[in-house]
């Protein structure tokens, strides 16, 4: 989906940078570099996204612009040729050292000293292992999983936790600000990812949550958009009872975040937790309250259809 946002960049020299990854997430990502001045060439696996997104974006268009056409390349290493900043925001593991690794892939491409900026919600373990990989190349990687949805990525307000290198973060982190709104270093290789990981565990209890007592309020014959609206003056506010009170009541779901991704960050988390020793049983509860959902038919509705289980 275009950006559609009207936010003001912050001041930052054009620099040259590699998107990978034109999906719900990436393709507003890449049109705010686009907008704030920056040369961006696109990859994508579907190539009718990359033409489409070079269609809306032709030519940067910010305070720094000057005359250099946006582009597209037919490969991750064709697309990080000559890149500073080589963004990237895939599905998982697997499209991840697909779009890194072997003769295509952007670390083949990448010029000595170049960044690679991860986006994409994956393992700590494969962040620490391109990590490693980045440095026997003579390369910079940076994990960075994003908070904040598609619509924050069609705003260019995404929260960002990243891990690596302190210098390679202080490169990227201004040219990053295009499309965030806060892009925090958390440690070393594989602490965005652990960060992440942190996000999905509260944003699980707190659905899980939102729903029972959306229900129970329901059950209970009350208005449940005016009690929503008193309680989250108080002790129970949060993101989600202001951004997704009203649409569970309204029974709303055809947006936002889906259930099938939620489950493969839960996924993670759980293999995480088994690795470290964590004890998460209300997480894997709601995990297992989410797969109810997916077989229910809501693989596509938001995280806020948990509620669903319950009418």
């Amino acid at each position: 989906m275009p950006t559609t946002s009207p936010k003001t960049y912050e001041p930052c020299p054009r620099t040259r940078v590699a998107f990978l990854g034109l999906g719900v997430m990436g393709y507003s990502m890449a049109g705010h570099l686009a907008l704030a001045g920056h040369q961006v060439t696109v990859y994508n696996r579907t190539a009718s996204k990359s033409i489409a997104w070079c269609a809306e974006y032709p030519g940067a268009t910010g305070s720094n612009a000057v005359n250099a056409a946006n582009a597209q390349a037919a490969t991750p290493r064709l697309a990080a040729h000559q890149a500073d900043l080589v963004f990237c925001c895939v599905g998982n593991d697997d499209d991840l050292r697909s779009v890194t690794m072997g003769p295509d892939g952007a670390f083949a491409g990448m010029q000595p000293g170049a960044v690679f900026v991860d986006h994409t919600t994956a393992s700590a373990s494969i962040a620490r292992e391109l990590g490693a990989l980045a440095r026997h190349q003579g390369l910079h990687f940076v994990d960075a999983p994003v908070s904040g949805g598609q619509a924050g990525a069609q705003n260019g307000l995404l929260t960002v936790m990243c891990g690596g290198d302190a210098a390679a973060f202080e490169a990227a982190r201004p040219v990053a600000m295009a499309f965030a709104r806060a892009f925090t270093l958390v440690g070393e290789s594989g602490a965005g990812q652990l960060a992440k990981m942190v996000n999905q565990i509260c944003i699980a209890g707190l659905v899980q949550g939102l729903s029972e007592a959306i229900a129970f309020g329901q059950n209970a014959g009350l208005d449940m958009n005016k009690v929503l609206e008193v309680i989250g003056k108080g002790a129970a506010q949060s993101w989600q009872l202001d951004n997704r009170g009203k649409t569970m009541v309204a029974d709303q779901f055809d947006f936002g975040f889906a259930v099938d991704w939620m489950r493969k960050d839960l996924g993670l988390v759980l293999d995480e937790g088994k690795r470290n020793g964590s004890r998460l049983p209300v997480t894997a509860l709601v995990d297992q309250f989410y797969a109810d959902v997916q077989h229910m038919g809501g693989r596509r509705w938001d995280t806020s259809s948990l509620i669903k289980r319950l009418k």
